[in-house]
């Protein structure tokens, strides 16, 4: 955590004391506040450093974009294409960054299983749904997780 953040945390709290030496009620107040903007740290410092891997067909089909969204670089991508016993590795894909893997014919159907190393060493495997027609997992209304009969 960053030395700014643990000075604000640190008055923040003598704050909080000084209040409840006033009124409890104010002191209740600040301690709320205080512990809403210590989670907020805390949370923005544990998500500071993630990749965030994407994978979707090209237009035309005839191509795989993996794509990293988040702010960290992603290490030894591995892709598997499943059922078309396609595999490929990447050995690194910067933040903001997109790689595309040509074919030779389109595909209509597949999944895609990726796996990756993070910044922090930590190994992710995720399964991504593609479809030339219908929808894939890149929906952007797509709710974080399942509302209303969501599939």
């Amino acid at each position: 955590m960053e030395n700014i953040y643990k000075i604000l945390l640190l008055i923040g709290t003598l704050l909080c004391i000084f209040l409840f030496a006033i009124n409890i009620y104010l002191g209740a107040t600040g301690a709320i506040v205080l512990a809403a903007f210590a989670l907020s740290v805390f949370i923005m410092e544990d998500s500071r450093v993630l990749p965030e891997l994407t994978v979707r067909l090209g237009d035309d089909a005839k191509k795989i974009v993996v794509e990293n969204a988040g702010n960290a670089p992603a290490y030894r991508i591995h892709v598997a294409l499943v059922p078309f016993d396609i595999e490929f590795d990447i050995p690194q894909l910067a933040a903001d960054a997109q790689y595309e893997y040509p074919f030779t014919r389109m595909i209509g159907e597949a999944k895609a299983v990726v796996a990756f190393d993070d910044t922090k060493g930590g190994h992710v495997s995720r399964t991504f749904s593609l479809s030339a027609l219908g929808k894939g997992d890149d929906d952007l209304l797509r709710p974080m997780f399942p509302l209303f009969k969501w599939k």
